[in-house]
């Protein structure tokens, strides 16, 4: 059986201006957060980043404008996308499971001080958590973006943005907004 409920784009307008105004409470942990992975990414840290599905292409989102440019041309920083490689990824779930894809790596890669950064409208998917549980146990600092209460990855991250939405999409919508607050404030700091 077909749905055919009508939501109208102006609908989604409205929803999607709600969310993002009721986010604007955490707009400090947010600019704590660009801070954060400024100065880490500017002095040789490696920003690591993951996802599943729809929140993957916002992971390779982010490591892409670190490696290539969002607005100003600069230098390259070092930023690692682990939901890229699919040769990666189909050993270590192959042998491993799928819960294991972004933990192996994670282990083979990361070093302390590095970063990771996850994007999860629910918080709750086991290869997020099993990445979040390896990154802690390599010294490396988690970022969490999330939506829908935050989910067991709430409790596992050192610093966690949740947008107060059960939609993924409207939760997607925000987690690209913070993603481009990260690149405007390390591009800030360059001068050119």
């Amino acid at each position: 059986m077909v749905c055919t409920m009508h939501v109208s784009f102006r609908d989604q307008l409205d929803e999607s201006a709600a969310v993002v105004q009721s986010f604007t409470a955490q707009a400090d942990a947010v600019d704590a957060i660009c801070r954060l992975v400024a100065d880490a990414v500017l002095s040789g840290s490696t920003l690591f980043t993951c996802g599943n599905g729809g929140s993957a292409t916002d992971a390779i989102h982010l490591a892409e404008e670190m490696m290539g440019r969002y607005r100003a041309t600069r230098r390259p920083l070092p930023a690692v996308c682990l939901n890229t490689d699919v040769g990666t990824i189909t050993c270590i779930a192959n042998d491993f499971g799928f819960e294991q894809v972004f933990a192996r790596q994670i282990e083979a890669l990361a070093r302390p001080g590095d970063l990771l950064v996850i994007f999860s409208t629910s918080g709750g998917s086991p290869n997020i958590l099993a990445a979040l549980h390896a990154a802690r146990a390599s010294g490396v600092t988690c970022i969490a973006l999330l939506g829908k209460g935050g989910g067991a990855a709430r409790e596992l991250a050192d610093h966690v943005l949740v947008v107060p939405s059960a939609s993924s999409a409207r939760i997607q919508e925000v987690h690209t907004l913070i993603l481009h607050a990260i690149c405007e404030e390390i591009e800030g700091r360059f001068v050119v």
